[in-house]
């Protein structure tokens, strides 16, 4: 009995290699190692279509490619700003300013009365916020009214009066909702930030500021 040892084209290794590395990004339980993987499956791919000339291949690899690059990208700055939203001292809510327009308004003049129904939350760009029922002022990089979307709260528990010139930036709750899903700094501030001010209000329960 003879036996032939037959040697594996190393092209066709390649397309092996491309179809593991895509079988293996289904098994992946997270976003990054599935990105990579994928990008590595469109370069093995497009080596392989280019050699074989099989275009169709090439083609789809080549858009393919540049997508999984693009989402990649797109998970590794999210993750940098909830590392950086993380170690932050302040809470940033800059990112309202994405989806709201800036608004100025002069001293006296209201965001919103005790009793109203809330419909916004706004973040101070300038000047100072006064809620006058609680004794409370608020400053730019503050928002005020955020935690109505979060609870059951039919109206205002206090009213937000500019207390100087300011500018503020106003957002719905469908935009102010969507931005602290689709941002996880964002978000995460917001649950910060939120989790303090309801924390204050149990030890303080006449500060019911940030319940506006």
């Amino acid at each position: 009995m003879s036996f032939s040892l037959q040697i594996i084209d190393p092209i066709e290794l390649i397309g092996w290699a491309a179809s593991l590395a895509t079988i293996a990004s289904y098994g992946m339980k997270t976003m990054i190692p599935l990105r990579i993987l994928a990008i590595c499956s469109s370069l093995l791919f497009l080596a392989y279509g280019l050699v074989q000339q099989v275009w169709p291949m090439v083609f789809m690899e080549a858009v393919l490619l540049p997508f999984n690059l693009w989402r990649l990208a797109e998970i590794l700055i999210l993750r940098r700003r909830l590392l950086a939203a993380k170690g932050a001292d302040r809470a940033d809510f800059s990112a309202l300013k994405s989806v709201t327009r800036a608004e100025r308004l002069g001293a006296g003049e209201m965001l919103f009365r005790q009793g109203e129904r809330p419909d916004k939350v706004y973040l101070i760009a300038a000047g100072t916020v006064e809620l006058p029922e609680l004794g409370l002022r608020l400053g730019p990089g503050d928002i005020v009214g955020e935690i109505a979307f979060f609870t059951e709260a039919a109206t205002r528990s206090a009213s937000a009066r500019c207390l100087t010139d300011c500018t503020i930036h106003a957002a719905g709750e469908d935009a102010f909702l969507k931005l602290s899903f689709q941002d996880p700094g964002f978000g995460l501030a917001v649950m910060r930030t939120i989790t303090r001010r309801l924390a204050e209000n149990a030890a303080h329960p006449a500060a019911a500021a940030v319940s506006t």
